[in-house]
């Protein structure tokens, strides 16, 4: 994939040559050009077309921002009680995903939505335990949004 960006950005830059023009829509223009002929080759390229790639990854950060939203109301739900009634605890989590990077980016998307900390991942990477800060609430959340990231980051590496 990087390939491609890399050639697409000197088919952009050779296209401001041959335009004998240095400026932004000059380059736009090439780098749409560059676009073109990358789809063209695309069957004779060893990796998928690279702007589904960015897409996969755009909507993997979106993904990312609904679940630290919603789980971000859910600890201010639990913050602004009068009695904070939660019950902390230990969980596990069971995942498909293959490969370091995977597993990794889902741990630390988990991670860096509130109220849920991976703590361990086994060595066979199949199994996460997790520190969540209301089970109740926090597993479910968790388990749902596993779900989401889950398929995003597959669209994404595979």
């Amino acid at each position: 994939m990087s390939m491609q960006v890399l050639v697409n950005l000197c088919i952009g830059v050779l296209w401001m040559f041959f335009q004998d023009s240095w400026n932004g829509l000059t380059f736009l223009s090439g780098y749409l050009f560059g676009l073109l002929v990358l789809f063209m080759l695309r069957n004779f390229l060893p990796s998928k077309f690279y702007p589904i790639t960015m897409f996969a990854v755009l909507k993997l950060l979106l993904v990312f921002i609904s679940e630290l939203f919603s789980s971000g109301i859910l600890v201010i739900r639990q913050v602004i009680r009068p009695k904070i009634n939660i019950t902390p605890g230990i969980f596990t989590l069971e995942t498909e995903l293959e490969g370091d990077l995977e597993v990794t980016l889902l741990a630390m998307l988990i991670t860096l939505t509130p109220g849920s900390v991976v703590m361990e991942i086994t060595p066979d990477n199949k199994l996460f335990y997790i520190h969540a800060m209301d089970i109740p609430e926090s597993s479910d959340a968790v388990f749902r949004s596993q779900v989401r990231f889950e398929a995003a980051i597959k669209k994404v590496t595979r």
